[in-house]
């Protein structure tokens, strides 16, 4: 795939697993929650994590899924509180800062677009002061639909216009690239690199990379040729 950032206008930033470290999100869900449930509930971590692993699963693909205040009606925890317990795992991912510069200096358009609800993207960007890089922040919650569904996108260039042939998304997710595909985004980056503790993933169906340096062209160009997929499954970084 040969990019020339002369093409493009606008770019749309997913944030957790693009942009910032999954392992934050992964080891609270996966290990946090259901410890700190399971000694609330007296139950073992083991039937913790059966219980809540099923609940989370039924809400796979909703707002539900992200939304902070859904759980802690319905487990009983202070969930924006856990979450700052373990706030010193939300990290940046290599070479984001360098990306976000990149595309500040050719005047491209950023915006965050991401699933996660408000209370987590104010941590996150107090944590990580990414914030001034963006144009505009937009949550999945603020539209009232998830990326997963195709109309999210229509919604989404309602609130900020933008000329699906001219811009390009980042994502981790290949569902959240597919409804884009379908509204006609023309630039598609897989990221497989999601989290820091897990092997990164290549995409069978979209140009895939490990970080986003590879998107950043030599000095004094405008083009940048991603490569054929050359991720090494189980290769991460310490």
């Amino acid at each position: 795939m040969i990019l020339n950032w002369n093409d493009i206008d606008t770019v749309l930033l997913d944030m957790d697993g693009t942009l910032l470290d999954r392992h934050f999100d992964d080891h609270f869900w996966l290990e946090h929650v259901p410890k700190t449930f399971a000694r609330r509930n007296h139950i073992t971590i083991d039937e913790a994590k059966e219980r809540l692993y099923r609940l989370f699963r039924s809400q796979e693909n909703t707002l539900n899924w992200t939304d902070l205040d859904y759980w802690t009606a319905h487990l009983g925890l202070d969930i924006p509180l856990l979450k700052r317990e373990v706030d010193h795992l939300i990290a940046v991912h290599p070479f984001v800062v360098e990306f976000l510069l990149f595309l500040r200096r050719h005047d491209k358009t950023i915006h965050l677009v991401t699933n996660a609800h408000g209370k987590t993207l104010n941590l996150k960007l107090r944590t990580t002061r990414l914030g001034p890089y963006f144009d505009g922040i937009i949550s999945a919650h603020d539209l009232g639909l998830p990326k997963e569904d195709p109309a999210f996108w229509g919604k989404l260039q309602q609130k900020i216009p933008f000329d699906p042939q001219r811009t390009l998304l980042g994502e981790d997710s290949e569902t959240n690239l597919s409804t884009a595909a379908l509204f006609g985004i023309r630039y598609l980056i897989h990221v497989g690199r999601s989290s820091s503790k897990a092997p990164a993933t290549d995409s069978a169906r979209f140009h895939s990379i490990d970080y986003f340096s590879r998107l950043i062209p030599p000095q004094g160009s405008m083009t940048v040729q991603i490569p054929p997929i050359t991720i090494q499954p189980g290769t991460c970084r310490e």
